[in-house]
């Protein structure tokens, strides 16, 4: 990687990325540890392709809200998990690496009760990504190759949801997690929602809605 600037010199602009290629592994490797764990900046590696992201206070609203959602969601009904938020998830042998807006451990969450780090090698993937704002298709690809089965991604007042068939993400109108709610439609309800009265009584009003 022949960079003149340091890497964390590199200024990225609020709401903005930048895109690093031809860069090796032991290079990702490198920058993460030069960066360290308290940074403003998330990234996103994917076959020799790094992306560094500086997420907007809008997107940070966003990303809240629909974490929320789906732990009332869990809750309501009474389904255990593990939030991990924006951990580093990377596997060597897939040249991936990745860290999600938020991220939940269902199905798997036993698996990753009381860890501090999540190996790929041994651990399996979230099974369900969050990802608002800024997308790119470094993140997407990334995901695919570390076999995350569900992603959704909020961006532009639009809300998709990428499941994982075979090695490829297909779009799709249901959540496998929650098949039995309309998710696309009651997200974009409760985002627009909380714009009007505020985050905490549109995820009330879905709560109780929820709850009937």
């Amino acid at each position: 990687m022949s960079v003149l600037t340091p890497i964390h010199k590199i200024h990225v602009h609020t709401g903005s990325s930048i895109t690093i290629a031809n860069l090796s592994w032991q290079e990702f490797e490198d920058i993460l540890e030069e960066l360290g764990d308290k940074r403003q900046v998330r990234l996103a590696y994917s076959q020799n392709c790094l992306e560094i992201m500086a997420p907007s206070p809008e997107h940070e609203r966003a990303k809240i809200v629909i974490a929320d959602l789906v732990k009332i969601i869990l809750r309501v009904q009474r389904r255990p998990w593990e939030a991990l938020g924006s951990t580093t998830f990377k596997k060597r042998t897939m040249e991936a690496g990745v860290e999600p807006d938020e991220c939940f451990y269902i199905q798997n969450y036993q698996a990753v009760i009381g860890k501090d780090r999540i190996d790929l090698d041994r651990d399996p993937p979230p099974d369900l990504a969050i990802e608002s704002d800024v997308t790119s298709l470094t993140e997407i690809s990334a995901y695919q190759r570390l076999g995350v089965p569900e992603l959704w991604v909020y961006g532009k007042n639009q809300f998709k949801i990428y499941v994982l068939q075979g090695k490829e993400y297909q779009q799709s109108s249901f959540s496998p997690n929650f098949p039995d709610l309309m998710i696309i439609e009651r997200i974009l309800q409760v985002l627009q929602r909380a714009k009007v009265v505020g985050s905490s009584i549109a995820l009330q009003e879905f709560e109780d809605s929820l709850r009937g």
